[in-house]
C-alpha cells in the first residue's frame, strides 16, 4: 500500500476530532504521507469531502445508514468504497505503514487488534481499546511485531520522556488533568449541570464523548488504566494531578530524584505529529510554547468528592478480570444518556457503580469474554437508566 517515498497512512475515524488534527498535519506535508484509507461512521458528506481531498485508495463507512449517499458522492472518484466493520478489517489486512485509530468507543477494539496482528504500527487514540482489552493488544503486539504508539496527549507525553535504557530506575509517572469545565463549580450545583455546560471545555477542542469524560474526569480514570497497560507499571505508580493550565502533560519520576516532563500547547496536533513522524519529529509548529508567557503553573490533588471517577477506575483495575471493560461499557452508555438528557450529571457515576456491582467480573479475559462483558454491561446500564427514567 505504501508509495515509493511516502509513509502510507490509514485514518480511522477521519471525521472526528483526532481525524481532523491528523489530516491537518498531513495536508501540510503531502510530500511525506500518502493517505490510503479513510473511515467514518455517520458523517457521509464530510467523509466524502475528505476522500476527494486526500484521494485514498479505500473509503469505509462503518455506520448502518448512508452508504448509497457515499456511493453517489464518490462513485467517480476512483476510490474503492466499502461498508461495515468486516470490510474495514479486510482493508487493514493490507497493512499501511501507520494506522491512526481515532474511532470512539469499543468499536475501535477490533481494528486495533487487526493492525497489531498484521505487525503494523498503531497510533492509538482509542482509549477504550486499551481499557477494555489492554492485555490482548499488548499480547498481539508482542506476538506479531506490531507497535503501539500512544496518542493521548498524556501518554504521548510519558512516551516522549520515558527512557527505555533506564526503565528500571523509573519510580512512577504522573498524568495531568485540566479539571475540565467544573473544576471550580460548587458541588451543590452538580445535580443540575447540563450537557451544554459539560461540553464547554476550557482548554481542549474535543469530541462530545471525550468532553463529557473530561467533565466527570472519567477520562483520567481510563487513562490511569491505559498507563498501566502501555508502560507495564503497577497502578500505585500512576499518579494524577490537576493542572488547570494544561501545559505540562506528563511527568516521569526517576530513582535519582530527576523528574522529566513534556510541555506543550493544548493542541492534539502536538502528540499526533510525534506519532506521525516517529521515531523522528515533524517541524510543523512555527511558534511553539512561549515559556515567557507562562505566569504560573499550578498542580492540585484530585478532589475525590468532586471527581469520584478516578478512584472508581482504579478500583476496577484492581479488581481485574473484565471489570475495566464493564467500567468502560457502562460509562459509554451513561455518557450517551446524559448527552440525550435522559439522566443527570451525577447519574453517570451512579450508573457505572450499579453496573459494576451487578455483574460477575472474574474469569478469563479473552476476546469473547471482553465482548460478552461489554454487551452485558451495556444492557445492565441501559436497564438502570430506563428504570430511573420511569
Amino acid at each position: 500500500m505504501s508509495g515509493a517515498h511516502k509513509k502510507s497512512l490509514a485514518v480511522l475515524g477521519a471525521t472526528g476530532s483526532i481525524g481532523h488534527s491528523v489530516l491537518d498535519l498531513v495536508a501540510r506535508y503531502d510530500d511525506r504521507y500518502e493517505v490510503v484509507l479513510l473511515t467514518g461512521h455517520q458523517q457521509v458528506a464530510e467523509l466524502a469531502e475528505l476522500a476527494l481531498k486526500f484521494r485514498p485508495r479505500h473509503v469505509v463507512l462503518t455506520g448502518d445508514a448512508g452508504f448509497a449517499d457515499l456511493e453517489a458522492r464518490l462513485g467517480d472518484s476512483g476510490a474503492h468504497l466499502h461498508h461495515g466493520m468486516d470490510a474495514l478489517l479486510a482493508c487493514l489486512d493490507e497493512t499501511p505503514d501507520l494506522t491512526i485509530n481515532g474511532i470512539s468507543g469499543i468499536a475501535g477494539l477490533l481494528p486495533s487488534l487487526r493492525v497489531l496482528e498484521s505487525g503494523g504500527a498503531l497510533g492509538l487514540a482509542n482509549k477504550e481499546s486499551l481499557v477494555a482489552a489492554g492485555a490482548l493488544l499488548v499480547e498481539a503486539s508482542a506476538q506479531h511485531g506490531g507497535v503501539i504508539l500512544p496518542t493521548d496527549s498524556e501518554h504521548n507525553a510519558i512516551f516522549q520522556v520515558w527512557s527505555a535504557q533506564h526503565a528500571a530506575a523509573i519510580k512512577s509517572i504522573t498524568l495531568t488533568a485540566s479539571g475540565g469545565p467544573f473544576l471550580n463549580t460548587p458541588l451543590t450545583d452538580f445535580a443540575h449541570l447540563t450537557a451544554d455546560a459539560a461540553l464547554r471545555h476550557p482548554k481542549w477542542q474535543m469530541g462530545r464523548k471525550i468532553s463529557i469524560d473530561s467533565a466527570t474526569m472519567m477520562n483520567k480514570g481510563l487513562e490511569v488504566i491505559e498507563a498501566c497497560v502501555l508502560f507495564d507499571v503497577p497502578i500505585e505508580a500512576v499518579d494524577v494531578v490537576v493542572h488547570p493550565q494544561a501545559v505540562v502533560h506528563g511527568l516521569v519520576h526517576y530513582a535519582d530524584g530527576s523528574v522529566l516532563a513534556q510541555l506543550g500547547a493544548a493542541d492534539m496536533r502536538v502528540p499526533l505529529s510525534y506519532v506521525l513522524a516517529w521515531p523522528e519529529r515533524l517541524p510543523w509548529c512555527a511558534d511553539g510554547l512561549d515559556v515567557l508567557a507562562l505566569s504560573r503553573l499550578d498542580f492540585l490533588p484530585v478532589d475525590e468528592a468532586r471527581f469520584p471517577a478516578v478512584e472508581l477506575a482504579r478500583g476496577a483495575w484492581r479488581q481485574g478480570g473484565v471489570a475495566p471493560c464493564v467500567l468502560n461499557a457502562a460509562n459509554e452508555v451513561a455518557v450517551e444518556a446524559f448527552l440525550k438528557g435522559k439522566i443527570g450529571f451525577l447519574d453517570i457515576i451512579a450508573s457505572i457503580e450499579h453496573t459494576l456491582s451487578a455483574m460477575s467480573l472474574g474469569g478469563n479475559v479473552d476476546l469473547e469474554a471482553v465482548l460478552g462483558a461489554h454487551d452485558e454491561a451495556t444492557a445492565t446500564a441501559r436497564a438502570w437508566i430506563e428504570q430511573k427514567g420511569s
